[in-house]
């Protein structure tokens, strides 16, 4: 009962922050992220405009007052940066809001980009968690992925972490490749599975508009596999990964007993976080009586910069969210969850009971075996995993 009671005081006086740093070496085929590919940036120009936008966002509700509980360094390459410019961000953050004392503080690098002296820099400059974009093992996928690391790059890279003190280690994977097997996939989680990372990430290539593949795609020079081979390798995931001792906690995620990551779980169970840089997305939804809000930066790095330092804030749009579709995303962001979402939560955040809202959209997915309810606490079953983006539709 405590724990309970100290989470629910936790997600109210605290927040996530995410920190864009968008440029990478070169640019992945399949990426529709705000990165853009340069051989040089202006990194301490950079850094001071992320912490100019800390400090304005830090003075307005919902930030106020609040603590941080994660910080996620995403990208982009944030490796790319030195340890310098990410430790003096965290020192920021902790001087204008206060850094909670077990904060997950994670930082995505690539492999290719770093070494012992850089790992043991970031973990001295309080980063407590790395994520590796390994996305596969095998030399011919990373070429077609267009990465610019080796399979040996990303083995050593996790060896180097454990060295330079990291306990929290994610490994990112990519699955359903073009030209690749269920054999491919199985080497893959082998592979994956014998750095002893805490926690595994394994994503189903999509093709968005925009990325080179989705070209390549529409101009029929990449072919998607069939559906059916998508699905025996989502299989083989979701039972292999849990084999070695990392338990599905959501669609994508896999993590030893509690080392789930935090910082997305913010994500998935639509509670506030800040997101500062170019492009960078914040949300303000999920505290009692606040109006719900989602906005958005520039996604130009230079226009970036010179918003902030012209007035500190660089968002180019925004939206109120309505109580509809704050109660739409609540329910299929949580349900990505293999623990799913109380009823009691959904009727503390929203006022009235789940079934009185969707309880003719979701009978039919009860009925169907794609939901169930156990114990207070509606989730997808087995088979509704297979088929997600179908039932989370039914709630848009």
């Amino acid at each position: 009962v405590r724990a309970d009671l100290e989470a629910r005081y936790n997600r109210r006086v605290s927040f996530s922050l995410y920190v864009h740093i968008p440029w990478c070496q070169s640019k992945c085929p399949y990426c529709d992220f705000n990165s853009h590919a340069a051989s040089s940036w202006p990194e301490a120009q950079y850094t001071r405009a992320l912490i100019s936008e800390l400090k304005y966002r830090a003075s307005t509700p919902p930030y106020s007052g609040q603590r941080i509980r994660t910080i996620f360094f995403g990208g982009g390459t944030p490796s790319l940066f030195d340890p310098k410019s990410i430790g003096e961000i965290i020192d920021a953050a902790n001087r204008v809001c206060g850094i909670e004392h077990d904060a997950e503080i994670t930082l995505e690098a690539n492999p290719g980009t770093i070494d012992l002296a850089k790992l043991g820099g970031m973990r001295a400059a309080g980063v407590n968690r790395i994520s590796f974009g390994a996305q596969s093992f095998n030399a011919a996928t990373l070429k077609f992925l267009g990465r610019i690391h080796c399979a040996d790059e990303t083995r050593a890279a996790a060896r180097m972490a454990h060295r330079a003190g990291f306990d929290r280690l994610n490994l990112d994977l990519i699955f359903a490749v073009p030209g690749q097997t269920v054999a491919d996939v199985l080497f893959d989680i082998e592979s994956v599975a014998a750095l002893e990372p805490d926690h595994i990430s394994a994503y189903n290539l999509t093709f968005e508009e925009g990325t080179a593949f989705f070209t390549d795609l529409k101009r029929g020079r990449i072919k998607q596999l069939a559906t059916d081979e998508q699905a025996a390798m989502y299989q083989t995931v979701r039972e292999e990964i849990p084999r070695r001792g990392y338990a599905m906690y959501e669609i994508s995620n896999y993590a030893a007993p509690g080392h789930e990551a935090r910082h997305n779980l913010t994500y998935w169970r639509a509670q506030t976080y800040l997101g500062i840089g170019a492009g960078a997305h914040s949300y303000a939804g999920d505290r009692g009586g606040g109006q719900r809000k989602r906005w958005w930066n520039e996604k130009l790095p230079a226009r970036y910069i010179s918003a902030i330092e012209e007035r500190a804030n660089a968002e180019t749009g925004a939206e109120t969210i309505d109580e509809a579709a704050a109660q739409s995303e609540f329910v299929f962001l949580n349900l990505r969850l293999r623990e799913g979402f109380a009823l009691a939560d959904f009727h503390e955040r929203f006022g009235r009971n789940f079934e009185s809202i969707f309880g003719i959209v979701a009978t039919p997915l009860f009925n169907n075996g794609l939901l169930t309810l156990d114990r207070g606490r509606i989730k997808l079953t087995d088979r509704g995993l297979e088929m997600a983006d179908s039932v989370f539709a039914e709630f848009v």
